[in-house]
């Protein structure tokens, strides 16, 4: 089957950031809304506005610095859910920063279950106090997930881990649901992705970012992946809400601690969460993470050939490398069009900005 691949267009929103956005691409982001709150199961669907109700209020409580700007960006969009989709992060990823010649490079994979993603997925440049960057992202969101500032750092979030308090496979909806709760009654940090937001409009230098990343209280654990301009400069983070630990080899990770903790349960696809035991989802993190990290190729050169199996799996959506130090970001978006796994909808957009 032929596949007629979309651009991923580049836009300039120094001037006005993710409310600018909302503003030049509304059209796009209603209809990424529809598609993406379409995949809600039927019987929640009317509860989409009651639940972005919930996290408006969240977020009004939390100590998240951008919860105006999102209220203003839900007023423009004028549909259910911007709260809701600003507040959470379901998402699964893999990820890897590694060196080819002395610069590092960091690439990763969003694996999540809503359609449309890699199709109405842009590039956006932002510019702050700390010099400009280059986000991957989509009209209405305004935290990052993914980015890259030339001469400075590039970074990604993978989802952590879901605390358990139980053991019993269809006890998961139970944590899910306790763990939700929690963060809702008693956790006031800012989530995760608006913490990697304020590290790309504030940091100025690599170590910079990793201590912001490493010490600010967040609302949810996260895995963060940073790589810098020199050698050596490359990390993850796996963060609770208020610890931490990096480690600066074996820079690969996937949505599990690494070595796994103690009541710690990796993530797992919606489909399979009442099927898989402790075991089975860490290992299939553990083929992920593996199967990244021990890629010998070069993703200076090789494309996205590392997005393969284990590392592509049904709800790959976008594919990133970036490297700060030679100031390149290259993204290309991924769908399911049949029962086969996803396959690149557009083409691959390449970003090339001097670092300063």
């Amino acid at each position: 089957m032929t596949i007629a691949r979309r651009i991923i267009p580049v836009l300039d929103v120094s001037d006005g950031g993710p409310l600018r956005h909302a503003v030049e691409s509304a059209d796009r982001a209603r209809r990424l809304g529809d598609e993406c709150l379409a995949t809600f199961p039927r019987a929640l669907q009317p509860l989409i506005p009651a639940l972005d109700g919930v996290a408006r209020r969240w977020l009004s409580r939390s100590s998240s610095p951008y919860a105006a700007e999102i209220a203003q960006i839900a007023a423009i969009l004028g549909i259910p859910g911007v709260f809701l989709l600003n507040s959470t992060y379901l998402w699964s990823c893999t990820a890897v920063a590694k060196e080819e010649e002395g610069v590092p490079w960091l690439a990763r994979t969003l694996d999540w279950p809503f359609p449309g993603l890699g199709r109405h997925v842009n590039v956006v440049r932002a510019r702050a106090a700390a010099r400009e960057y280059f986000s991957v992202t989509w009209p209405g969101y305004a935290g990052v997930l993914t980015a890259m500032a030339p001469g400075r750092f590039a970074a990604s979030i993978n989802q952590a881990p879901m605390y358990r308090r139980t053991r019993h496979n269809w006890l998961r909806i139970y944590d899910l649901a306790a763990n939700g709760l929690n963060t809702f009654a008693n956790i006031r940090h800012m989530p995760p992705d608006q913490l990697l937001r304020q590290a790309f409009e504030t940091c100025a230098s690599y170590s910079a970012a990793k201590e912001m990343l490493e010490s600010t209280p967040i609302a949810r654990p996260v895995i963060y992946m940073l790589a810098g301009i020199m050698p050596g400069e490359r990390c993850v983070i796996e963060r609770t809400e208020t610890g931490f630990q990096t480690r600066g080899d074996k820079t690969s990770s996937a949505n599990d601690w690494v070595p796994a903790r103690p009541n710690w349960e990796a993530r797992m696809s919606a489909e399979h969460f009442l099927r898989l035991s402790y075991e089975e989802a860490a290992a299939r993190n553990r083929e992920r993470h593996e199967a990244l990290g021990g890629w010998e190729g070069l993703l200076s050169q090789d494309g996205f050939a590392w997005v393969r199996p284990p590392v592509l799996n049904p709800y790959t959506r976008v594919a990133i490398t970036m490297s700060p130090a030679l100031g390149i970001l290259r993204a290309a978006g991924y769908e399911a069009l049949d029962s086969g796994l996803p396959q690149p909808v557009t083409g691959v957009c390449e970003v090339r900005a001097l670092p300063a």
